[in-house]
């Protein structure tokens, strides 16, 4: 598995950010971004080493979109003619930790950014699929904890590139996380994890 960087958005679904509103993670109504290396990629069928001593660890399930390029300035209306492909993905986060450096107003890194905190699909060919029409579910010991309508995102995907790339010249291989919905919780070690989607697939992991 390749990739340049890992662009992450937080913060786009209203309903997980009410369900963490109690922890200080309040809405702004900014695209808050975030990245992560590629050391944090763990593929299917390869093990998620969970963090030890760091507090609880929550799962936030996301649509994934791989890029061919684009550049700086890319217009919304022209942003989807740069996806590549499209999957489902984990953005593992050291919760306790995460609300700790927001309440101190420092970086989301050490909570965000740790190595194996980002699983990640097989990526499907990207085929014009209305990415804001899709739906897809994400399981723990086969209960059903979250699910998602990317209709209820803040920022659509096409907005979401569109913002990236006036800060950066987006590159092939960019990957870019969109966002979780409601229903976040703790992993623990011998959970298993899937994510599934009608229009992209199903991927599993087991936790270690």
């Amino acid at each position: 598995m390749s990739s340049t960087r890992i662009f992450c958005i937080g913060k786009n679904y209203a309903e997980h950010v009410a369900e963490l509103a109690h922890l200080g993670h309040n809405p702004d109504g900014d695209c808050v971004v975030f990245m992560k290396p590629a050391s944090a990629l763990v593929p299917e069928g390869e093990p998620i080493v969970l963090p030890r001593g760091s507090g609880s660890i929550h799962h936030e399930a996301e649509l994934v979109v791989q890029l061919t390029g684009g550049g700086r300035d890319i217009p919304v209306d022209d942003a989807l003619n740069w996806i590549s492909g499209m999957t489902l993905g984990l953005d593992l986060t050291l919760r306790d930790l995460q609300t700790d450096l927001k309440n101190k107003g420092k970086p989301w890194e050490l909570a965000k950014a740790f190595d194996g905190s980002a699983p990640l699909g097989d990526f499907k060919p990207y085929l014009d699929e209305d990415l804001q029409a899709l739906e897809f579910s994400c399981y723990v010991n086969g209960e059903r904890r979250q699910h998602a309508r990317t209709a209820d995102m803040l920022f659509s995907v096409a907005r979401q590139i569109h913002i990236l790339s006036q800060t950066w010249s987006l590159l092939p291989g960019d990957i870019l996380y969109t966002g979780t919905p409601k229903g976040v919780g703790p992993l623990e070690p011998g959970d298993r994890i899937r994510l599934e989607s009608d229009a992209i697939g199903v991927f599993e992991w087991q936790c270690e």
